[in-house]
């Protein structure tokens, strides 16, 4: 059975033991596939470990001033021994583990295409905060809003890997695919809460040797590392 994922990955530079941890959604389209290296939180981890070829993965913009997802991803291969881990050039180096007893790993991740319209933060946030169905974005419905409020993003959004229950998926698609919201609206929503959420701080990137490494980290979660550049945040 086919499982959703969401994988955070920093679309701007940060430089970290010299190298750039940046991986945004065009280094993604670029590569096509990456190992998604550089995690380095234990339920981040496990979550990657339950991932099978196949599984879906929502590709989200971390740390950055407009958060959200970015594209669609496939899982093109099951979890192995992060190897970056043990090696001490690396930004996301852990000297607490090694070739013969791996702590850590990670999984690839294929490219599959953009969001036709890139699904902000800012619009997840105030659809779970309605009471009713948006009125910019009428065709979720009740039980899309009901998905999104229960959507991990909202309701935990620092870690920098995250569950997506099909519903949720169903419906990020379709705002993917249709757009149509008000951006106003979201900006009034963050002026009536400005408390942001934690900063996300955990290495739980994503990255490769390339330039990115996508480490966790983000306004709501570290995303992923990147020495390529996936890092874990928002």
């Amino acid at each position: 059975m086919v499982k959703h994922w969401l994988m955070k990955a920093e679309p701007d530079s940060r430089i970290v033991k010299g190298k750039d941890v940046k991986f945004s959604v065009d280094d993604f389209e670029s590569t096509k596939t990456t190992p998604w290296e550089g995690v380095r939180n234990a339920e981040a981890r496990n979550l990657m470990k339950e991932m099978r070829l196949g599984d879906k993965v929502l590709f989200y913009h971390s740390n950055c001033k407009n958060p959200g997802i970015a594209a669609f991803a496939e899982v093109s291969k099951e979890a192995y021994p992060d190897y970056t881990a043990w090696d001490s050039t690396h930004p996301y180096y852990d000297p607490k583990t090694d070739k013969e007893n791996p702590k850590w790993y990670m999984v690839d991740v294929t490219f599959k295409h953009r969001a036709a319209n890139f699904v902000p933060l800012s619009l997840l946030r105030r659809i779970a905060a309605s009471a009713d169905v948006p009125s910019d974005i009428p065709y979720i419905g009740a039980p899309g809003v009901r998905a999104i409020k229960e959507m991990a993003l909202v309701t935990r959004g620092r870690l920098s890997v995250q569950r997506v229950e099909e519903a949720t998926w169903r419906i990020v698609e379709l705002l993917a695919a249709n757009g149509g919201w008000d951006d106003g609206a979201d900006k009034k929503v963050k002026k009536r809460h400005p408390k942001a959420q934690p900063k996300d701080v955990s290495h739980e990137g994503k990255g490769s040797t390339s330039n990115s490494i996508r480490a966790e980290e983000s306004t709501e979660a570290p995303s992923r590392r990147s020495t390529r550049s996936r890092a874990v945040h928002s």
